[in-house]
């Protein structure tokens, strides 16, 4: 009887370990990709091996089979009612008329206009009112619909610098420069805190997060191996997409203090190498210094706070990440003085398609309202 025990206790010890096996050959290559504890780069700012540790304890409990776990079928839900309450949000999209466009500049190619903070860039639905739409009812142009138009977009909250395209060859060759990375955007921010370096990188990679879909944050190794749990038909197969490489360089323009406060926020002109789905947003997050006035990024806001990372965590090598007190503070003086997202499109580089490659390339900038 003994000897019995004893051979299936051994069978069952083997079965374990082939499927611990397999497991983690499974796992190994699917997170074959960029994430946090292989974020290459250098600079100040850049978060480190540390914080593949750094997620929240929801998401630990789901992908360890807490008792928090997560459903797929809850993802499909919560990612459902997220998006109903962003349809809401766009509906108090501004209107804005053709005579109060601002135009920077337009020739027979394309245009280029500042937008205001508080205006919805492209339609999500019907009989919302948009930049785009005011650029097609206002410019002459040769395009049949106004999606023909769009070459890019800013968020409703983000104002600065959008450009248009008046023909389908300018719109194909303007999409391959914003493709191949050869437009420079630049954009001015006020962050939470006083950053203590002047300049750095930050190199992080992002992907969707299922805690708070369809938002982003920054990816780590435990996250993916969250992500085997779910089913790509109930959650949908972006939220299963691999990992993006991202990269976003920043450069103090000044320490300064909110409005009338006392509150410390920076001035930061940052540079979207990769241009990610809020890219900016979540790595000015991670690294301890939301943008002032974000609403979804920042402390309390729609997405997970900090990136995505435990507060419980150190962030990064930056010692002079804003406190959650601070961050708080500076919220509510933002929501007290009607204050959008504190974030501008300042600065457009290319080369014209149309335009001979000896030419100086078009420069566009716009000061940022704050």
């Amino acid at each position: 009887m003994k000897a019995t025990i004893t051979s299936s206790i051994v069978a069952s010890s083997i079965l374990v370990v082939i499927t611990i096996i397999i497991t983690l050959y499974h796992v190994s290559a699917f997170v074959g990709v960029p994430s946090s504890s292989r974020a290459a780069g250098a600079g100040a700012g850049l978060l480190t091996n540390k914080n593949d540790r750094g997620w929240c304890r929801l998401e630990k409990l789901a992908a360890t089979g807490g008792k928090k776990r997560i459903s797929g079928e809850e993802i499909r839900i919560r990612n459902l009612q997220q998006l109903d309450k962003l349809r809401i949000r766009d509906r108090q999209s501004k209107k804005i008329s053709g005579d109060e466009l601002k135009i920077i500049f337009e020739d027979k190619w394309l245009i280029c206009v500042d937008k205001p903070s508080g205006v919805l860039c492209v339609p999500s639905e019907e009989d919302i009112p948009t930049l785009a739409q005011t650029v097609f009812e206002t410019v002459n142009h040769r395009q049949s619909s106004l999606d023909r138009m769009v070459v890019h977009r800013l968020g409703m909250d983000t104002s600065g610098l959008v450009i248009f395209a008046k023909t389908m060859k300018i719109l194909r060759e303007l999409n391959t420069l914003f493709r191949t990375r050869k437009i420079i955007r630049k954009y001015e921010v006020l962050v939470c805190g006083h950053i203590s370096d002047d300049t750095g990188t930050i190199n992080l990679p992002i992907m969707r997060d299922y805690v708070r879909p369809p938002f982003m944050r920054i990816s780590t190794d435990e996250h993916q191996r969250a992500l085997l749990n779910f089913d790509g038909k109930i959650v949908g197969k972006k939220l299963l997409e691999a990992p993006k490489a991202s990269q976003t360089k920043y450069e103090v323009i000044g320490r300064e203090t909110f409005l009338d406060t006392d509150l410390p926020v920076t001035r930061l002109l940052l540079t979207s190498i990769t241009g990610r789905t809020h890219q900016l947003n979540v790595h000015m997050a991670a690294f301890g210094h939301p943008i002032v006035g974000d609403r979804v990024y920042g402390l309390d806001g729609d997405a997970l706070p900090n990136g995505g990372l435990d507060y419980s965590e150190s962030l990064s090598d930056n010692t002079s990440s804003a406190s959650i007190e601070l961050q708080r503070a500076i919220g509510t003086a933002a929501t007290t003085a009607g204050y959008n997202m504190c974030a501008h499109a300042k600065f457009l580089s290319f080369n014209h398609p149309m335009r001979s490659p000896d030419d100086e390339p078009l420069l566009f900038e716009s000061e940022a309202p704050f």
